[in-house]
């Protein structure tokens, strides 16, 4: 993101919630995403967060799913609906015993679908 290469997604969509490059540069060098996320709650947020999350999340998501091999085991759901289990606490970007928005599914599964188009195409 931005030039900056983070270890996960989780690591860029929290950095990506503030324009302080030292609160950009402590969620970098978290160990793990659960710590990503952790230090993601404690920076100065962006006037224009709520507006851009899905987007953001969405660039990120494609830009990790541009690894070939990971591209072709999100191809091989098919059809599956595709939901986000892990969060129970944040039901914007998960679902739980029916609750929730699944917005980080619908995301996967727009990918998907450009994905096997993609893949349709190579082959017609």
């Amino acid at each position: 993101m931005n030039g900056r290469l983070y270890s996960t997604v989780e690591h860029a969509f929290q950095a990506a919630k503030s324009l302080d490059p030292k609160d950009r540069t402590r969620v970098r060098q978290a160990l793990t995403p659960v710590e990503a996320r952790r230090r993601g709650g404690k920076v100065a947020v962006r006037a224009d967060w709520s507006s851009i999350r899905l987007a953001v999340m969405e660039d990120l998501v494609r830009q990790k799913f541009r690894d070939p091999e990971l591209r072709r085991r999100l191809v091989a759901t098919g059809s599956e609906e595709l939901v986000d289990p892990s969060t129970p606490a944040d039901p914007f970007w998960g679902r739980r015993g029916g609750a929730g928005e699944n917005h980080l599914g619908q995301i996967l599964m727009r990918i998907r679908a450009d994905a096997a188009g993609e893949v349709q195409a190579a082959h017609n």
